[in-house]
């Protein structure tokens, strides 16, 4: 028969202000759900910290019960299993939150996030490798699949300062492209008009035959989910890069 688990926190920090939280807590939560014999208390750790993963709670709720799973036979193997297979389902910021939390309960140094870390864990889709089109870009661009079935869909991530060359999207009926931008700020320009300022949320239409650039601000990372438009007989042209004068009058 495994240890009976007992917990008295409800009553020690809510019972006079909340008696009946506490007693929820203390005799219905530990008292008798997590003493059931169904599931083991090793599962009930591992479902517990997943709910809470899930739910987006990294606070001292989380850290308790990462330590209640390594104190019922969790592994650091196990967890980080745990938490990668959970990630895929909740979102990668929830992720990297969690690692930081577990890898301190299981005692391994937690290492300087980059800034490309900080950045990664700002926005939902994954910022992904070096850009192979790097050569049309100025300064350090990352490329990362987000559909390659029916309507394929990249997002594409800037460094501060970097922007892709101008260029068009050539088609001889429909094409042109769709911008959805998903984090930081960036700007949008056509070839005679002002830049437009991009933010999260704001769509970018580009018309086949429009010359045009896009990238960062000066001072900020910035992603957009690029989206091609199907076209007849459509290609990229690729053009001279955004000079740094132009380029500098951005804000």
């Amino acid at each position: 028969m495994t240890e009976k688990i007992v917990q008295t926190a409800g009553r020690n920090q809510l019972g006079k202000f909340a008696p009946m939280f506490a007693h929820l807590n203390d005799d219905v939560l530990f008292g008798e759900v997590w003493n059931e014999e169904a599931i083991d208390v090793k599962t009930k750790c591992i479902i517990t910290v997943v709910s809470l993963m899930a739910s987006g709670i990294t606070d001292s709720s989380l850290t308790y019960h990462l330590q209640n799973a390594k104190a019922h036979g969790v592994t650091k193997e196990e967890i980080a299993a745990i938490i990668t297979h959970a990630t895929m389902y909740v979102g990668w910021p929830k992720g990297w939150a969690v690692f930081r939390l577990a890898k301190e309960v299981w005692e391994e140094e937690v290492p300087e996030l980059t800034e490309k870390d900080r950045y990664q864990n700002s926005i939902v889709f994954p910022i992904g490798d070096a850009n192979p089109y790097g050569q049309v870009f100025v300064g350090q661009s990352y490329l990362a699949p987000v559909s390659t079935e029916q309507v394929p869909v990249f997002n594409v991530t800037f460094e501060p300062g970097c922007r892709n060359n101008w260029h068009i999207h050539h088609a001889k009926s429909g094409g042109g492209q769709m911008l959805l931008c998903i984090g930081g700020r960036g700007y949008y320009q056509e070839w005679g008009k002002e830049a437009v300022e991009m933010t999260p949320g704001k769509v970018i239409n580009i018309p086949a035959e429009v010359k045009h650039w896009h990238g960062a601000a000066p001072d900020s990372w910035f992603s957009h989910l690029a989206i091609e438009v199907a076209g007849e007989e459509a290609s990229n042209e690729w053009l001279e890069a955004v000079s740094d004068e132009d380029y500098g009058k951005l804000k």
